[in-house]
């Protein structure tokens, strides 16, 4: 039996987004051709950016179609710095507040800013369920100069959501923009961008049934113009390159899918996550659930499993059937423990026992009781190798 739990990663193409994709890809045309097949791909590609920004509760004109979720953040973070220094020159220094808890394109973005760009970055804390700790971003904030408040919507590790009204209120007040990294929630509960208080929100097609290789930044009509990761063509707003046609259909096709399920949709989610964490916490009563156990994601279980590495754990269900991720990274082939648990203050020799178990639409009742029945198992196994290999 094959049983795939690994939905935050990717989630799979419901029929309709295939349908959607294969259709849009039968178009010949450069959608900035003049010719009827340019005009052609070009209307389905204003018709695809109508109907995202529908969904997300923005104005057409705020989506900018991208490669993903990766360079919708780096143009947002970047740009946002960019467009700082043109306004301002090198003085006052660029500053960037921002958790340690984020996904790795906003930690190695800020890097990069701070290595390459002389940018700051002012680090905001997080508690024990990974959620931006308010007083801590209200300090970084009156210590004055921030240029870019940015936060996920929810953990994409632990699942968690972050109090974004909040943060949008906190940081305008004292004159920072905000992004919004809502890659890992944006297939989940009702986005409404105009509502939010945000300069800009990151969202990946991938994570929602669409294809890999297409997302979209949601750039406010208020927000000023970002200066671009690269140049040549200035095609869209903050962008330069020749756009993807058939993956902004497809993606606004699995946005449709997304909300037109989201209540009955996230009830079963929640249904199956709950019992699929009752079940394995009885079979493994030393399982830590991490994360928020009331306000994270409908689809998302994270747990720890003390004494073992998520890397066997994964292997040991790879076994059996079951696709989960590890929530450690893995940085220039070097295992280490998820920076999200380390900032949420997990312990290393706790750490190393992550697993995220993410379900979506094309899980069942059936899935969870045969993960329910083999983890005792897995455990056991895994318990025995213990943490062979591990540098203390």
């Amino acid at each position: 039996m094959s049983v795939y739990l690994d939905h935050q990663a990717t989630s799979p193409m419901p029929q309709a987004v295939k349908d959607a994709y294969l259709d849009a890809l039968g178009v010949a045309g450069n959608p900035s051709a003049l010719h009827g097949g340019g005009r052609a791909a070009r209307a389905l590609l204003e018709q695809a950016r109508e109907r995202v920004a529908a969904v997300v509760g923005a104005h057409p004109t705020e989506v900018i179609f991208t490669s993903g979720g990766t360079e919708a953040i780096n143009t947002a973070l970047k740009g946002s710095v960019w467009e700082h220094q043109r306004q301002q020159g090198e003085r006052p220094q660029p500053v960037i507040a921002a958790t340690r808890a984020e996904h790795h394109a906003t930690i190695d973005a800020i890097t990069w800013l701070v290595d390459q760009e002389g940018a700051q970055w002012r680090e905001v804390a997080v508690d024990h369920e990974a959620v931006m700790e308010l007083d801590s971003l209200q300090e970084a904030l009156d210590s004055g100069g921030v240029t870019i408040v940015t936060t996920l919507l929810a953990n994409n590790e632990v699942g968690s959501y972050q109090p974004v009204t909040d943060i949008a209120e906190r940081s305008r007040s004292a004159g920072a923009s905000v992004h919004v990294d809502a890659v890992a929630a944006a297939g989940y509960g009702r986005l409404a961008f105009s509502e939010m208080g945000v300069d800009a929100l990151s969202v990946s097609a991938h994570k929602l049934g669409g294809p890999v290789g297409t997302g979209a930044l949601i750039l406010s009509r208020q927000a000023p113009t970002l200066q671009a990761l690269h140049h040549g063509g200035n095609q869209q707003r903050s962008r330069s390159g020749t756009m993807d046609v058939a993956g902004a259909v497809a993606m606004a096709a699995a946005l449709e899918v997304r909300a037109e399920a989201r209540q009955s949709g996230q009830e079963r989610l929640v249904g199956l996550r709950d019992r699929l964490k009752d079940g394995l916490r009885a079979g493994s009563p030393q399982i830590v659930v991490r994360g928020s156990l009331s306000n994270r994601l409908p689809g998302n279980l994270h747990v720890t499993v003390p004494g073992c590495t998520g890397e066997v754990l994964l292997f040991l269900c790879d076994q059996e059937g079951i696709q989960v991720s590890t929530g450690s990274a893995c940085q220039a082939g070097v295992p280490e423990p998820s920076h999200v648990l380390s900032a949420m203050g997990v312990p290393p020799q706790d750490a190393w026992g992550a697993l995220r178990l993410t379900l979506g639409y094309t899980t069942s009742a059936e899935d969870v009781e045969h993960v329910i029945r083999v983890f005792p198992t897995v455990v056991e196994r895994a318990t025995q190798a213990g943490l062979a290999g591990i540098k203390s």
